[in-house]
């Protein structure tokens, strides 16, 4: 072999984007029918917090690092942590393991990661429309869920919730969308990709 020949190592995996965005957007729309009023908080959130908007985040942002994708392995790691986190805020003080967290901790919780969305929504103006839909709803969602915590509001909560919803309904399309255009060779589902 020459010694200036350079072996080809094209990255033939697959994309691992819709398995976070699905993990993302099930577990959001099952803790949102929740914040709607439509059911009680219940150890199926919790379990989807954990091993699908958890885990299954986290597995793809590690799979989007070996793609070299920036963007993918911070939004996917952190939110699958994210889901960790709100699972841990929840069970924890119900273990006895330690107090729970007062609504003023809660709400700069939820500010903060408002703040790091909004700032990861600057990202998707790159990127796709569709991408766009699921960041700049989310950010809303944190900072509603914010003032309702602050403010103790039912009705803002509620209205969180649904708005939670139609986050958690972009971000399953968003997903789905990749894996049917990638199966049927064409677009199926529209994602509105940004001309570069």
């Amino acid at each position: 072999m020459n010694g200036d020949a350079r072996l080809d190592l094209k990255d033939n995996s697959a994309n691992p984007a819709p398995l976070g965005l699905l993990a993302f957007g099930m577990t959001t729309v099952l803790l949102n029918l929740h914040n709607s009023g439509i059911f009680e908080l219940n150890s199926m959130i919790l379990a989807m917090g954990i091993f699908y908007g958890g885990c299954a985040q986290i597995v793809a942002g590690i799979m989007e690092w070996k793609k070299n994708n920036t963007f993918g392995l911070t939004a996917f790691a952190s939110y699958g942590f994210f889901w960790l986190t709100l699972v841990a805020l929840i069970v924890m003080p119900k273990l006895g393991w330690i107090d729970a967290t007062s609504e003023t901790g809660m709400v700069y919780y939820l500010i903060l990661w408002g703040i790091f969305t909004f700032l990861m929504f600057i990202g998707t103006l790159k990127l796709s429309k569709a991408l766009q839909v699921v960041f700049s709803t989310l950010a809303l969602l944190f900072f509603l869920l914010a003032v309702g915590d602050a403010t103790g509001s039912a009705g803002i909560k509620q209205f969180a919730g649904i708005e939670g919803i139609v986050c958690g309904a972009s971000a399953i399309y968003t997903g789905i969308a990749q894996v049917l255009n990638e199966v049927h060779g064409k677009t199926l589902l529209p994602l509105g990709l940004v001309k570069k």
